[in-house]
């Protein structure tokens, strides 16, 4: 197996570690619709200790669940833990090479449920950063971390 391939994470002990690990995630794509997975599923992680930090260059200055959004991930004063992304496919590429530019890289890059891009997701293997794909974190959690079914 490639190196870079390890940082491909599709199993039960590699999310559970992600998960224990992270303490801030920046949304990439957050919302303000309480309807909106970009708005429940960070809402429910902020619920159990994570701090969430909302990115959405359209909603830039206002608040999400108690934070203020940026318009990018560069706005960010300091490193996050995981970088959750709420934005459709086609967008990836941009976006991984946007979080490759930043000047810190975090150690975990996530695709939420029914958001892939395997060649997004190979560069940032290749740059050492962890990828989960088409996962959601919340039906994740509560399944690896709380011991309940989604």
């Amino acid at each position: 197996m490639s190196e870079w391939r390890k940082n491909l994470i599709d199993d039960d002990a590699g999310l559970a570690a992600v998960l224990q690990q992270a303490r801030t995630v920046a949304v990439l794509g957050a919302k303000m619709d309480a309807r909106a997975p970009a708005h429940y599923v960070p809402a429910y992680l902020a619920a159990h200790g994570y701090r969430i930090r909302p990115i959405n260059p359209t909603l830039a200055g206002r608040r999400v669940l108690g934070e203020p959004v940026l318009p990018t991930l560069a706005d960010l004063e300091a490193p996050v833990d995981v970088v959750e992304v709420f934005r459709r496919s086609e967008h990836l590429p941009t976006h991984a090479a946007e979080i490759l530019r930043l000047p810190w890289r975090p150690p975990v890059v996530w695709f939420q449920l029914g958001i892939r891009h395997d060649l997004a997701a190979e560069r940032l293997a290749r740059a050492g950063i962890r990828v989960v794909q088409d996962r959601c974190m919340m039906p994740e959690h509560r399944r690896l971390l709380l011991g309940r079914a989604s």
